[in-house]
């Protein structure tokens, strides 16, 4: 079973490559998701989160995500204190995950936003990088977290620059609508099904 990374900057369309995947019948494991998820539920994060941002940081015993954002995109350092904090516990969810998972499935899939700045796409097999044009991805995050331009800007300033991103990946997305985004999935899909294929017999 292969391990493969799904990255790309915020509003690049992630989610929307993750359906698809999964409706292929590949599982997909949401490294953002199960952060917050850990963040609400884990004693011994909010206790280190708490060290570090104050009892602002939870409100009811729920993070306050409005709170820690204005702080940590504005705050390179406290950002990655943040961030040292949530991934090593979520690199540990996810290795239990992977071990749960049935060997028939060819590939699994990571999807993570900081792929590459964490240093975890390291321990995967392959990565797919999704891009878009920045305007485009602006618009997508103001609309969906009802949030404004700056706050945008800032969180798209603390991710790795998309060509850097791209240099890494094995496989480009090109979510611009230039192109249709579908077949390259397949495309995609096929190649990672070869490949398993071919390890598999020798």
């Amino acid at each position: 079973m292969l391990k493969i990374g799904l990255t790309g900057g915020i509003g690049s369309g992630k989610t929307l490559v993750s359906k698809v995947f999964q409706n292929l019948g590949i599982p997909v494991y949401c490294a953002d998701d199960k952060a917050k998820q850990l963040i609400n539920e884990s004693i011994n994060l909010k206790q280190e989160i708490i060290s570090v941002f104050g009892d602002e940081a939870y409100i009811n015993g729920n993070y306050n995500k409005k709170f820690i954002a204005g702080i940590v995109f504005n705050d390179a350092i406290k950002l990655k204190v943040l961030n040292e904090i949530i991934h090593p516990a979520v690199e540990k969810d996810f290795i239990n995950w992977v071990k749960e998972i049935s060997l028939k499935t060819p590939f699994i899939l990571k999807e993570a936003a900081i792929l590459f700045e964490s240093g975890t796409y390291k321990q995967l097999d392959k990565i797919i990088y999704v891009t878009a044009e920045t305007e485009t991805r602006i618009q997508r995050v103001i609309d969906r977290d009802s949030t404004n331009r700056e706050q945008v800007i800032n969180r798209i300033k603390n991710q790795w620059p998309t060509d850097k991103g791209k240099q890494l990946a094995d496989f480009v997305l090109d979510n611009t609508g230039k192109k249709l985004i579908l077949p390259q999935i397949l495309d995609i899909y096929n190649q990672l099904n070869k490949e398993w294929q071919n390890l598999v017999n020798g």
